[in-house]
């Protein structure tokens, strides 16, 4: 890969549940992503649940995305009526990464099958931050943080801050 395409630099990452039903104690995706990252040698500088309500999630977003460079919002993705992460943090993004989704439901097809398109999987650049919206289980969580998210984040942050 081209030199030019990742900059070496430290990470920075928050991780943000989108819960009514879990506590620190019960946040076992939440959990999962802080560890993977931390493995990667993410330092997490921010942790939060926060109950499924836009204005809620947009709050600890923006607190989120002042002391990260990349934050990750579990859960709140789905098809139910309480469903609003994507609504909260959408429109938010500067910029859509558009294959994050795309990517997320294939791999998640392989394990899955054809539920995998229920998720509203979405990722994008916000102030030069990298945001990932992604489903709550501990699959989920562990698929995109593993297969997609921590193998291209310092990739992704070298060109949304050019």
């Amino acid at each position: 890969m081209n030199p030019e395409h990742v900059k070496a630099r430290s990470i920075r990452g928050a991780v943000i549940t989108v819960s009514t039903s879990r506590t620190k104690e019960t946040d076992k995706s939440g959990q999962t992503v802080i560890h993977l990252m931390e493995d990667a040698g993410i330092g997490i500088s921010h942790y939060a649940i926060v109950p499924d309500e836009i204005h809620a999630i947009r709050n600890e977003f923006m607190k989120a995305l002042d002391c990260s460079d990349c934050v990750v919002l579990s859960g709140g993705t789905g098809l139910t009526h309480d469903d609003c992460t994507i609504e909260a943090v959408g429109p938010l993004l500067d910029k859509k990464i558009e294959g994050f989704g795309e990517l997320f439901r294939m791999l998640s097809f392989q394990e899955i099958g054809s539920a995998a398109m229920l998720s509203r999987a979405i990722a994008g650049i916000s102030g030069g931050k990298a945001i990932f919206c992604i489903p709550g289980s501990t699959g989920a969580v562990t698929l995109a943080t593993s297969a997609l998210i921590i193998p291209e984040i310092t990739h992704i942050l070298t060109h949304a801050n050019k």
